[in-house]
């Protein structure tokens, strides 16, 4: 034996190279659990930014079709269209895949289609313009559960965005 060598090191270091170099089940239990944390937090997140994102596009939209509207109210002795086909935009989908909703008041009898706010007053004079939103489902009071999740154009063209926040 060499001076200076301990036994006890040359034996450790033998050991140590009969072992393969990798992860233990201990290591690889806890990146696991790290990566599932971490889809656990993003798939809510990303799901809110892309409800968010839709909302956003359909505020946009009714936006450009009230201004579409007004356009052909200006062309016409301030009359709004009976229809979004009027105005060229009756194929125009909200971002859930479904048509916008248009309601004309011309012609109207009563106020019982016509979109209200929590008093029952009717939101707009002249026409109701929105999207049923995500759920796909509608009654004319705002205040109603199908509704909340609505994109609404209230305040004749004063206020768009959610029923919700209406």
């Amino acid at each position: 034996m060499r001076p200076g060598v301990d036994v006890r090191n040359r034996h450790a270091s033998k050991r140590r190279q009969k072992n393969p170099a990798g992860f233990t089940l201990l290591e690889l239990t806890f990146a696991l659990a790290c990566a599932a944390l971490l889809v656990g937090i993003a798939i809510p997140a990303y799901s809110r930014f892309v409800a968010r994102a839709r909302t956003a596009a359909a505020i946009a939209d009714i936006g450009k079709i009230h201004l579409a509207i007004d356009s052909y109210r200006t062309n016409s002795n301030d009359v709004p269209p009976p229809d979004l086909a009027s105005i060229g935009m009756a194929a125009m989908l909200d971002p859930w895949g479904r048509p916008y909703a248009y309601l004309s008041f011309n012609g109207l009898k009563g106020k019982g289609a016509m979109r209200k706010d929590k008093n029952l007053v009717p939101i707009n004079t002249e026409y109701d313009l929105y999207s049923v939103g995500p759920d796909g489902d509608s009654v004319p009071p705002l205040t109603a559960k199908p509704s909340q999740d609505d994109i609404v154009m209230a305040n004749d063209g004063g206020f768009i965005g959610l029923a919700s926040d209406y």
